[in-house]
Formats: structure tokens, C-alpha cells, sequence
């Protein structure tokens, strides 16, 4: 996935303000895994917002954020107690074993696109995973075509920190060919020179897909939910969360 809000501190500040904290359902779901695990990765970590808000809940062990965009970890190292680490999901491979708990959120999963990638980073992820730990990530059902509705779910306004009103309008490349959805996110603010665009590309892959890759990483699903109330799997589930583990 290319997008700006990788590298633009000014989009990274506007990042949790389109995508806050309690409209998160992920969050919900992701922070009692996170809490209950000693030591945690969380690849593609943008602002850092789930470590963070584990700091403040009381976690006392080790807190790894990952993430390729220098613009959210800037954000992200307001909070000086986790570790911010600037780079790619294989970039997991620098730590042998050491983490109990590795997550991706927010679909990140899906910004690999190409199949290089979707081997390359599960198995760096493996690497990093300690003896019984878990790596669990989720990705849109593209069964469910969730990106016919994103020009209106996820365009909106803000109030930036300044006191700006900031406009964000998305629209989808139509028509959407294969498994791979572009979208653009046009920013404009009161008071700005000009507008911000976002690109980016998601991948949608059905669970077994999904299973292939991990297995040639060395990993199995254990669990898969297609809801963050952890309900089954079905044609009709927005998500398909997966819960994997290392095979031996």
C-alpha cells in the first residue's frame, strides 16, 4: 500500500481523528490480547494508538511498534515508554523468538500486495514469534464487497488540532479488477494552500488464500472469526480474523 499518511506528519495527526479510539471495534477486541501477553509486535502500528492505550491501561511488559511511515511514528513517540521501530512488516525478522504476541491491525495485513510479500512477511513474523506465541491479524471478506460503500463511510470532516475543519473525500478506482481495490482520499483544510491526496491499494484474499500463505511461512490458523464479537466464519462475515500460530 502507498500512501502519504506514511510520511506526512500532517496526515498522520488527522489519522486518529478520522479513526478514533472508541469507533474502533477492532480495539476492543485486539487490547485484552495485547494486555494478556508479556511481550507484544505490533506490525504496522501507525500513531501507535493500541500501545499506547496498553501503556495507560497498566501493562508492564515489553511494547514493540512497527511501522514503515516516519510521519506516524512521530505521533507515536509522544509515548516514550514502547519502542517505535521504523520499517516494513519483514523487517520483523531482525528479532529471533522474542515476542508472545504479534498483531496487525487496522487491515494491514492487506497492504501486501504482491505474493513476494505475503510470503516474505509472514515468515519474518514467524521469526519473531516466541515458542507458543500467537499472530493474529484480520482482513476484509471480499465476498462481502465492503468497498462499494467506502465514498460514503469514509469520507467526513474533523476538527484538526489548529481549530481547522479538514474534509476528506474518498472515492474508489471503478470498476475494481481481481482481488487488488484502489482509493484515493482527498484532504482539504480551511486555511490550507492546497489539498493532500492518499492513495492506496488493499488486497482481498479469501481464507484459504489466506491459510496457503501463512503455511509456506510456517504458520496455521488455529482460529478464524469473521466478527469482532468472535462469531463464526461465514460468506456473509464483514472480516476474517485469524488467529495463527507457528507450526512445529
Amino acid at each position: 500500500m502507498v500512501d502519504t499518511q506514511f510520511s506526512d506528519h500532517r496526515l498522520a495527526v488527522l489519522y486518529d481523528l478520522f479513526c478514533p479510539w472508541d469507533e474502533r471495534t477492532d480495539f476492543a477486541f485486539y487490547l485484552p490480547l495485547v494486555m494478556s501477553a508479556r511481550s507484544v509486535l505490533d506490525v504496522g502500528c501507525g500513531t501507535g494508538a493500541l500501545l499506547r492505550r496498553a501503556r495507560e491501561d497498566g501493562h508492564t511488559g515489553r511494547l514493540c511498534g512497527l511501522d514503515p511511515g516516519a510521519g506516524m511514528l512521530e505521533v507515536a513517540r509522544a509515548r516514550p515508554d514502547v519502542e517505535w521501530v521504523l520499517g516494513d512488516a519483514v523487517s520483523a525478522r531482525r528479532w529471533h523468538r522474542e515476542f508472545d504476541l504479534v498483531v496487525m491491525t487496522g487491515h494491514a495485513f492487506q497492504q501486501l500486495l504482491g505474493d513476494d510479500e505475503l510470503r516474505g512477511a509472514p515468515a519474518a513474523i514467524a521469526t519473531a514469534l516466541a515458542d507458543g506465541g500467537r499472530f493474529v491479524f484480520e482482513t476484509r471478506n471480499p465476498l462481502v464487497r465492503e468497498w462499494e460503500d467506502w465514498d460514503t463511510r469514509y469520507s467526513g470532516e474533523v476538527v484538526d488540532p489548529t481549530g481547522a475543519v479538514v474534509r476528506c473525500v474518498c472515492e474508489v478506482e471503478l470498476p475494481v479488477r481481481g482481488d487488488l481495490v484502489s482509493a484515493t482520499h482527498t484532504y482539504t483544510g480551511t486555511g490550507w494552500d492546497g489539498p493532500l491526496l492518499s492513495r492506496s491499494t488493499l488486497r482481498f484474499l479469501g481464507p484459504e488464500t489466506l491459510a496457503g500463505f501463512l503455511a509456506e511461512a510456517g504458520l496455521e490458523a488455529a482460529e478464524r472469526f469473521g466478527d469482532w464479537d468472535r462469531g463464526p466464519l461465514t460468506d456473509t462475515s464483514p472480516e476474517i480474523i485469524t488467529v495463527a500460530r507457528r507450526l512445529r
